[in-house]
């Protein structure tokens, strides 16, 4: 039961009655009428954008519109009050009745509670991606939890996901990751190595040349680079992924597709000429020269005829190169190839959760996914900006395996999964993360994934408390959904706490507009709070407490609500791919 979406109905129901009466014209565009929660509380439950965003085209003043339509949602049961603020907003109050419907929906529904099926086609969704040359590191991390969590969140808005990791396994970084292997294979076999710069010189290689050398013995060794370094190079990319897949598979990720940049250029250029032909039957290749650089130009910059790709004519600042001066592909051509693969397979919807180092790649890549769809497909490029690893307070440096950055899974062995997974979804992706290793595993209020988790244990908490204060009682929710009075429910904390519960269905789905789960994290804070907050009123007032033997009706009550709201904390926990604990130890 989405009360949003039941208001927003019945605001544009008033207004074609209105209509209707002659009061207002007809052809207005009522798409762009809205019903949110008021930015102030106290103003009441729900507001409406109604008569600011119609008044210009019907020709009224908002003021007296909003009247007018005040009036009209007057005669509405299920409204208590309907007021006009400000410029023309329209504040309403509902009817007690309507929350305590808002419980029963979702007692009923379950964790199932809030889902929707938003419109649109199938989500193609490429997060982590990180080079197989090395293990992931925390900057990584943010980049796979957002990436999953928003995975999750579309897919309990009911879109249709694809979660995509792009292996890039193509290029010179993986030439450097095969000598930087075979320097471990040296070692493994008794050689003393020394590791010379350029090449990778972390542990993490050194059981990569065990391995090989368990595989080849001392074979390798007389063979010339031509012949070791392709065998070399596809054993140290699989064992790398092999290591990131069980990373990955440490902190609840999941792919639905791992993809091979290599792919891309197969036998006669493969995709990547597929897409050139592509583009130049659409008249969107030609032969010309880009203008130089802004600002200092590099050392490498020459003013050459290329093969550029009409990227302007798509929004693009510049238009962009295909071919490099020795005729292979550029990036950016491979990229391309790899987007139009996506759309090809079924998506219409693509998102890109990539490092904030990557801000240029958006405004071509846009252009570029328009150009190779004809419009069909839009392409979303979330930025995550970097992670300052703190402990207590103090930067943590050095690590023990990867030697210049802290790994992913040292993170994880040290403060647990769900504590990385909520913080690193309790900022916005574009914002600079501090996490403090010693904040996140503390039990107290100032650590959110604790307090929200410790919200959901007291649910089961007070449920166990109730069977023992009043034996043989059935406290399920069925029986719950069946006979509590909900109308006993009249506290301000009562009512704060329906009012979140209402509004859980807006939420997810807002978020999944947005491509937002941050906002998910914020709103379990605020419910979890909510329900802590009158919790300790019951400890001070005995009459508002959750359990009371002396008062049956008010306890099943109380129990129906809390168990409603646990639901919905249950169900935010699971968009966030954090678990919902019964009790904490």
């Amino acid at each position: 039961m989405n009360i949003f979406a039941l208001f927003e109905t019945r605001v544009r129901e008033a207004l074609e009655s209105l209509i209707r009466s002659g009061r207002l014209p007809e052809g207005l565009d009522l798409s762009r009428v809205l019903v949110e929660p008021p930015r102030d509380p106290s103003h009441g439950d729900l507001a409406t954008n109604a008569a600011l965003v119609l008044a210009k085209e019907a020709k009224q003043n908002p003021k007296a519109l909003g009247e007018a339509l005040a009036e009209e949602l007057r005669g509405d049961s299920r409204v208590s009050e309907a007021s006009v603020a400000g410029p023309g907003f329209i504040n309403l109050r509902l009817a007690p009745e309507v929350f305590q419907e808002v419980i029963r929906a979702a007692l009923k529904d379950g964790e199932a509670y809030g889902r929707a099926q938003m419109s649109g086609g199938p989500v193609n969704i490429e997060y982590v991606s990180a080079n197989p040359t090395g293990p992931m590191h925390v900057g990584h991390g943010r980049g796979a939890v957002f990436g999953d969590a928003l995975a999750n969140l579309l897919a309990a808005a009911g879109r249709p996901v694809t979660r995509e990791y792009y292996i890039n396994d193509a290029g010179a970084q993986v030439d450097v990751l095969a000598r930087s292997a075979f320097l471990r294979y040296r070692e493994a076999l008794g050689e003393t190595i020394a590791i010379p710069e350029g090449l990778y010189p972390g542990d993490y290689l050194k059981p990569v040349g065990e391995k090989l050398a368990q595989a080849h013995g001392r074979a390798l060794l007389d063979k010339p680079e031509a012949e070791w370094l392709p065998l070399v190079r596809r054993f140290a990319i699989d064992a790398m992924m092999d290591t990131i897949r069980e990373d990955l598979a440490a902190i609840g990720i999941r792919h639905d597709v791992f993809f091979s940049e290599a792919t891309l250029q197969g036998e006669n250029g493969g995709k990547v000429a597929e897409l050139l032909e592509a583009l130049r039957a659409k008249g969107l290749v030609y032969e010309g020269h880009l203008p130089p650089p802004k600002g200092q130009l590099p050392d490498d910059w020459e003013d050459r005829e290329q093969t550029l790709f009409r990227s302007t004519q798509f929004g693009d600042d510049v238009d962009r190169a295909l071919l490099k001066s020795d005729g292979s592909y550029t990036y950016f051509a491979s990229d391309i190839a790899y987007h139009r693969d996506k759309w090809l397979r079924g998506a219409n919807e693509l998102i890109d959760v990539l490092g904030a180092d990557h801000g240029g790649y958006v405004k071509r890549m846009q252009a570029a996914v328009k150009a190779v769809s004809d419009g069909e497909a839009r392409l979303d490029v979330k930025l995550c900006q970097l992670v300052r690893l703190l402990r207590a307070g103090e930067p943590v440096k050095m690590s023990k395996r990867a030697g210049e950055f802290i790994t992913l899974r040292e993170v994880i062995d040290e403060v647990g999964r769900d504590a990385i997974r909520f913080m690193m979804l309790y900022r916005k992706n574009d914002a600079t993360l501090d996490f403090d290793l010693a904040k996140v595993v503390e039990q107290s209020k100032d650590n959110p994934v604790f307090y929200v988790q410790y919200g959901h244990a007291r649910r089961f908490s007070v449920l166990r408390q109730a069977r023992e204060a009043l034996p043989g009682e059935d406290f399920s929710r069925g029986a719950l959904l069946a006979d509590a009075d909900l109308s006993v429910l009249t506290d301000p904390g009562e009512i704060e706490m329906m009012r979140l519960v209402a509004q859980y269905p807006r939420v997810l789905e807002s978020a999944a507009a947005a491509h937002e789960p941050h906002r998910i994290a914020f709103y379990l804070y605020e419910t979890a709070s909510s329900l802590h907050s009158f919790w300790n009123k019951g400890k001070d007032l005995p009459q508002l407490r959750i359990v009371n033997p002396t008062d049956r009706k008010s306890t099943r009550a109380r129990l129906a609500l809390v168990e409603a709201l646990g639901g919905v904390l249950a169900s935010g926990l699971a968009v966030l791919g954090v678990s919902a604990p019964d009790e904490m130890r």
